[in-house]
């Protein structure tokens, strides 16, 4: 039966550019996950969009000097052009700045407020006696007092994955200035979360058994720590209004950890009007047989298995098993990509920028070496020696040259036209049933359970047997004596390829695409299914032509040196 599934991805704030550590974090893996759903049937829909309401964004847009809706506009259209170039592959990406994600974050705060899960409260806030204006938290940076973090935010330290406030920071100051705030008052209103402490520990005791580790460890500890309410507006003038009446709030906004998850929701509304079906939405947030996937980095994990799961239950009128509106299935977070050994810092430019890459690589390349080493159970490196080791070893002398002797034999020999097999040995049978039989489904066990790592090992798992079957059997040797055996050698390799081209499409979806039109297969590469497409004799293909590029060793010495003049001149 065809399942139906909810991919919520992280919102990136729309503040510069994409970098690798963004993409191997949560885009990628939500995109290879979304593809094999649809390879297999199921009903997916896959949202996110810009974050424009964070003060990452206005921040940059003091630094850049031009206005908060042209940052907003300038890295959204950034974003579009990303992920078209590198085929992430969203139903839906859209803004926190349409008048239907207000509506609906109005919709949830005032059900919240009214019931009393939403309630004002006055407490100090950073205030900078310099600049003269209440600071945001990310405006307020400082030393963390868990891990000693001197480069902390007000808002969470990167390092340690804490979330605090921002008078929580040893040596704090002011973003702006640097000038040490002080503490005013100021009333604002606050999401009760203690109140959910229970219910989350009860569900997450039911739920959250095949959650990955991190999830597990970062949730359980909050919950360890007890559940603190926390303020959901902030003395700002860029975000969306409080609702509610009177002055006290003109020149307050609602925070954007809280309006930014809405938009999940408010994300698959849109969809569903731009479909002209505006109650489909229904179908992925209120039938309990659709599983909601959230793909994050580890550093928002508590905000996607606590304080959305609670506002979902106090919306939703949660009672203990089931409520209006769908919970977490899985948050399979992933966790830091370093890049040559250092942290990806956008700050001091130690960054590999995703339109730069897609000026001089191929996206599949890229693809497939973020696959191959993704973060998922612990940190992983970007090097550029290891990318042109697994792009040269791997998918050009691996997964390329399979291809491309296969089909260059079958051309000089046959035609152009797949042969007719003649009598199956061992050999053949054995590599016919690791492809049409074993390939399909380890890859798609992994891939359920979101491990893409031990999923890309198996599809070129087959790529290096289908290589050892041709070199054994040599077709370009018996073609001068046995004609049939060359035939039968060529078909069953040509089957393994068939085989490895729906492995790698939710991989590989660009050279998935050009192998499915060069193999002489209608329709496309994604909507072929997740099936062996038989190779049947006479089936004409087309003039083979590399599937990649082999790169040069002195890429490794350039890219090198790019990376530091840009480390040098932040």
């Amino acid at each position: 039966m065809p399942e139906r599934i909810f991919i919520g991805v992280a919102w990136p704030y729309a503040n510069g550019p994409l970098h690798l550590g963004h993409i191997t974090g949560c885009y990628l893996p939500a995109d290879i996950f979304a593809r094999y759903h649809r390879m297999k049937g199921d009903e997916v829909l896959m949202v996110s969009g810009s974050d424009q309401h964070g003060t990452p964004v206005t921040i940059r847009a003091e630094q850049e000097g031009i206005s908060v809706p042209e940052v907003v506009a300038k890295y959204h259209k950034s974003f579009q052009e990303s992920w078209t170039r590198l085929g992430i592959s969203f139903d839906l990406f859209t803004t926190t700045g349409t008048e239907n994600h207000h509506t609906i974050v109005h919709q949830i705060f005032t059900k919240l407020h009214r019931q009393g899960d939403i309630y004002p409260n006055t407490e100090e806030f950073a205030y900078c006696e310099n600049d003269k204006r209440f600071l945001p938290d990310r405006y307020v940076d400082g030393t963390c007092p868990h891990c000693g973090n001197q480069r902390a935010r007000g808002d969470q330290c990167e390092k340690c994955g804490r979330p605090m406030n921002p008078q929580d920071l040893l040596n704090w100051r002011c973003k702006l200035c640097g000038h040490p705030p002080v503490l005013r008052p100021s009333e604002h209103q606050y999401l009760k979360l203690s109140a959910y402490e229970q219910k989350l520990a009860d569900w997450i005791d039911r739920k959250g058994g095949h959650w990955r580790s991190n999830a597990k460890h970062f949730t359980r500890q909050w919950l360890a720590d007890g559940l603190r309410d926390r303020s959901i507006t902030r003395d700002m003038e860029w975000g969306v209004p409080v609702p509610l009446p009177g002055p006290g709030y003109d020149n307050k906004r609602i925070y954007v950890w809280f309006e930014a998850c809405i938009g999940y929701v408010s994300a698959a509304v849109e969809w569903a009007q731009r479909k002209g079906q505006p109650d489909k939405w229904r179908d992925f947030w209120q039938d309990p047989a659709c599983r909601h996937y959230y793909f994050i980095g580890k550093d928002n994990i508590p905000f996607h298995t606590i304080i959305w799961p609670a506002m979902l239950m106090a919306y939703g009128d949660y009672n203990g098993e089931t409520g209006r509106y769908n919970l977490p299935y899985d948050v399979p977070a992933n966790e830091f990509l370093s890049l040559e050994g250092d942290k990806f810092s956008t700050s001091l430019n130690w960054a590999v920028w995703v339109p730069d890459f897609l000026e001089r690589y191929a996206p599949d390349a890229l693809r497939y070496h973020l696959s191959a080493t993704m973060p998922e159970t612990s940190d992983s490196d970007f090097s550029w020696r290891d990318f042109l080791r697994r792009n040269n070893d791997e998918l050009v002398a691996t997964f390329g040259n399979l291809v491309h002797r296969t089909l260059t034999l079958t051309h000089r020999n046959f035609a152009g036209q797949v042969p007719a097999p003649g009598a199956l040995d061992a050999d053949d049978k054995a590599l016919l049933a690791h492809a049409q039989e074993r390939v399909l489904h380890d890859v798609g066990s992994q891939l359920e359970v979101t491990n893409f790592r031990a999923a890309l090992a198996g599809a070129m798992g087959l790529a290096q047997a289908a290589n050892k079957y041709l070199d054994t059997k040599a077709p370009w040797k018996t073609i001068a004596t046995d004609r049939e055996r060359t035939a039968t050698t060529l078909w069953v390799a040509l089957t393994a390829i068939s085989a490895l081209k729906t492995a790698f499409t939710p991989f590989l979806p660009f050279t998935a695409a050009k192998l499915h039109t060069m193999m002489g297969f209608s329709s496309t590469a994604q909507d072929a299914g997740w099936r062996v497409l038989p190779v049947s004799p006479g089936q004409a293909l087309q003039t083979p032509t590399p599937l990649f590029i082999k790169l040069d060793d002195k890429i490794i010495e350039e890219e090198t040196a790019r990376l530091e003049a840009g480390r040098a001149h932040a």
